[in-house]
């Protein structure tokens, strides 16, 4: 298995829940996060070394990235695997998957790329690198047999992960915050490349809300030691090292569960934010020259996963130019001070939810095992 980033390791996990019971001797092993360690997979590689977003981004570190894939594939060539799963990461993964399939290895992919919102050329070179198709949104069946790929609808896995109704008092006690007042989380991102682009206009709104009102509290969540640090410099640089953020090492449900809104960037932790049915504003930047190539590739208005399937603008997204921190704070204030337009989005992401709602580790899990003849 390989999977490439935080909200990878995630979803893996739900897999290898339903899988490991299943085949309790099996060597799981490829690169994921800690997760995906529970059930004990073995990562060869760090997953952070994947973490990378934007055109130009990827480029930079390439040379690596494609050293980790040649490696990989190598080895998998030569052992032979009962099956390659691999967990989003399209870049990555479908490369890959076309060769081992080419060779002979059953491939199946967990997590479709967004063909429904750019790039639907890819659904080609999908077709020769995946023998199956995991996919998470229900709309996404038809596209793929509509191209003769073998697919399977297993609901969403944050969808079973997440409470239907979230325990508000609960994540703030095991935060050590005030059962009163208001909470924030600040989710700039999981990857180091989101972290640099993205930290300064989130936390300089952070400063503005502050401002607004002075007992608001602030939680980040970060994905590991290297992004708390990060994270921590660029507060510095920006000259709020004082601002009352505090940080948690992981706990991104706990944070969405305690807060009244979030701001939270463009990808899965939107998605999550949608199903713990919290107000927030969806902000994202990156490299000038990705954002310049990237933002005419869209089919669609929306870049928000809970705008994508409401098929409409729910909550703000202010991306790259449009993200300064006073727009970030404005809008944030008012999903804080709407109560009806609160109210809206909770009926609106608990109907959200129940569609998304699926035994996704026990169906994505029968898909597998039916895949290598072991159901």
């Amino acid at each position: 298995m390989v999977a490439g980033e935080t909200s990878g390791d995630l979803l893996a996990s739900r897999l290898l829940s339903g899988l490991r019971p299943h085949l309790p001797d099996a060597s799981m092993y490829g690169i994921g996060g800690a997760k995906m360690a529970e059930y004990g997979f073995v990562s060869d590689w760090p997953m952070e070394k994947l973490s990378v977003n934007g055109l130009f981004e990827v480029l930079a570190h390439y040379r690596e990235i494609k050293g980790i894939q040649v490696a990989l594939r190598d080895r998998l060539l030569a052992e032979k695997p009962n099956v390659f799963i691999g967990v989003d990461a399209p870049d990555f993964n479908f490369g890959l998957e076309a060769q081992l399939r080419q060779a002979g290895i059953p491939t199946v992919h967990f997590i479709g790329p967004s063909i429904w919102a750019w790039r639907g050329s890819r659904i080609k070179k999908i077709a020769r690198a995946a023998s199956h198709m995991l996919v998470i949104f229900p709309f996404e069946e038809e596209i793929y047999r509509k191209a003769g790929i073998p697919v399977t609808y297993v609901g969403h896995p944050l969808a079973q992960v997440i409470p239907m109704v979230p325990d508000m008092a609960a994540a703030r006690t095991a935060l050590d915050l005030p059962a009163s007042g208001t909470v924030v989380a600040i989710m700039p991102g999981s990857r180091m490349s989101e972290l640099k682009y993205n930290t300064a206009s989130f936390v300089g709104a952070a400063k503005l809300l502050a401002q607004r009102d002075p007992n608001m509290r602030f939680v980040a969540p970060m994905a590991g030691d290297r992004q708390r640090r990060l994270f921590s410099e660029l507060l510095s640089q920006a000259g709020l090292q004082d601002l009352p953020i505090q940080l948690l090492d992981g706990q991104s449900h706990t944070a969405m569960a305690a807060a009244d809104a979030v701001l939270v960037a463009s990808g899965t932790a939107s998605l999550e934010v949608a199903l713990y049915k919290k107000p927030m504003v969806i902000a994202y930047k990156m490299m000038r020259a990705s954002w310049e190539i990237l933002r005419h590739m869209s089919y669609q208005p929306w870049i928000g996963l809970p705008n994508i399937l409401a098929r409409e603008f729910l909550v703000p997204e202010l991306l790259q130019h449009a993200a300064t921190p006073q727009a970030l704070a404005d809008a944030l204030w008012r999903q804080l001070n709407d109560s009806a337009h609160q109210a809206m989005l909770r009926q609106r992401f608990t109907e959200m939810h129940h569609a998304l709602l699926r035994d996704t580790a026990n169906e994505s899990a029968q898909a597998v095992l039916q895949i290598i003849g072991r159901q």
